[in-house]
């Protein structure tokens, strides 16, 4: 079975976790996620994956509005270690490979980041969960993610939403709205479409780094982006 990308990253919102409870880690939500990553793995696709921290940290952040903008961010980079180590048990249950690296150090519990052994992680086909974001306050996982995988070298970013692609308007409220096959990072500018945040889709479009936004909760969705199907949103420069 021919692949349309060889290593891909995968950007996780630490909500897609979550299924319908209204915060942590739903196991089945997860085991759902594993299954479909390890099948896109068996195919020989090298995966790195971010995870955001908002199952866990969104609640709490709620209740600190007064708090130290760095700090929260720091909170929540913890929130994502706490994500990509539930993550790997989750993968390991199922018998694949998978290493949790952080940019925080955080030596007991993850390796710290480093970009040749990630790069060799992936090559061994070990799937490599990058954890804590960038390691600094003030940038969100969409900027940790578009810069680990432009790091990676990998040929596409794969964004998981709970949404089947980007659309000419919510689709929620619009019923008539229909979602794009395929898009160019300036028409998404230009259309005021929301992919990811500035930065993020800035240092994509820069890199070359391809961007299919697509969900992670329909059947079959993911394997479908990777074997090249009309599956998700296509945004390209």
């Amino acid at each position: 079975m021919t692949t349309q990308y060889k290593r891909i990253l995968l950007k996780l919102s630490g909500e897609s976790l979550m299924g319908n409870d209204p915060f942590g880690i739903n196991r089945d939500t997860i085991m759902n996620i594993v299954r479909q990553v390890k099948e896109i793995a068996d195919l020989g696709v090298q995966v790195g994956i971010v995870v955001g921290g908002g199952n866990i940290f969104r609640g709490v952040s709620a209740q600190a509005g007064s708090m130290d903008r760095a700090t929260a961010d720091y909170m929540g980079m913890m929130a994502t270690v706490m994500n990509a180590l539930a993550l790997k048990d989750a993968f390991e249950s199922v018998g694949a490979k998978a290493r949790v690296q952080s940019a925080l150090s955080m030596q007991q519990i993850a390796e710290t980041y480093a970009r040749p052994k990630a790069i060799q992680y992936l090559e061994e086909h070990k799937i490599v969960i990058f954890a804590a974001g960038t390691g600094n306050p003030f940038f969100t996982t969409d900027t940790a993610a578009a810069l680990r995988g432009a790091e990676m070298g990998c040929e596409v970013m794969l964004k998981a939403t709970n949404v089947d692609g980007v659309y000419t308007a919510d689709p929620k409220k619009d019923p008539a709205a229909t979602r794009y096959k395929n898009v160019t990072f300036n028409e998404a500018i230009e259309k005021k479409l929301k992919v990811m945040d500035t930065t993020a889709f800035t240092l994509c479009q820069e890199r070359n780094l391809n961007i299919v936004v697509f969900s992670i909760h329909k059947a079959g969705a993911l394997k479908r982006v990777i074997l090249g199907e009309d599956e998700g949103t296509l945004v390209h420069n």
